[in-house]
């Protein structure tokens, strides 16, 4: 009876230790060494920015353009004149011209007023392309410095035309103003014509 109890307690106890050493193993091939995960280093590389190619626009070189024949041009010829018996000569221009005949009562006539600067008028263009020619009298006064004022239009052919033109020259003409007693005076009421004609240049 001894003998079967120390058989079965050995059969036990290698059974266990049997399970014992399995359940190890087991355990053993469950536990996996940690895996390794390796540094990896990511290098980002900076691409070139992708711009559109520039498109140059290709000019065509054209010839240029033929100027047209200039129109024969006309160089306007001004005549002025006043009663008297001086006259004057501008080159490139005819111009008839005196100092204006005044009623001076005893005084003699080298102490009326003289032009000594004469401004010719400019021809209008309108007036000049359409080959128009006329006149225009004048009315005006020369203060005690020479200069002229009070210019206002008597007549003039055609109307309108060349008026503005005569009184802008007018007003530029300076005189020697007339002198009484040594003192200059003023004069009133002169009047001068100033006609306007067309020359054609060679």
């Amino acid at each position: 009876m001894k003998k079967i109890i120390t058989i079965t307690t050995l059969a036990v106890a290698t059974t266990f230790g049997l399970f014992a050493f399995m359940a190890y193993l087991v355990s053993n091939d469950q536990v996996l060494p940690p895996e390794v995960v390796p540094n990896l280093i990511v290098e980002l590389a900076q691409l070139p920015d992708e711009r559109p190619a520039e498109i140059k626009p290709v000019f065509k070189n054209d010839p240029p353009p033929t100027p047209k024949p200039m129109p024969k041009t006309f160089e306007p010829v001004v005549e002025t004149s006043v009663i008297g018996d001086y006259h004057y000569d501008t080159q490139g221009i005819k111009i008839a011209s005196s100092a204006p005949n005044l009623l001076l009562g005893n005084n003699t006539r080298d102490n009326d007023a003289r032009p000594i600067v004469r401004i010719n008028p400019k021809y209008p263009t309108g007036a000049a392309r359409e080959g128009i020619e006329g006149w225009v009298k004048l009315r005006f006064d020369i203060n005690a410095l020479g200069g002229v004022t009070n210019i206002e239009v008597i007549d003039a052919e055609p109307k309108r035309v060349f008026n503005q033109a005569a009184k802008q020259a007018l007003k530029k003409w300076k005189y020697r103003a007339k002198s009484e007693a040594g003192e200059t005076v003023t004069q009133q009421g002169l009047t001068v014509q100033l006609t306007f004609n067309m020359e054609q240049q060679s």
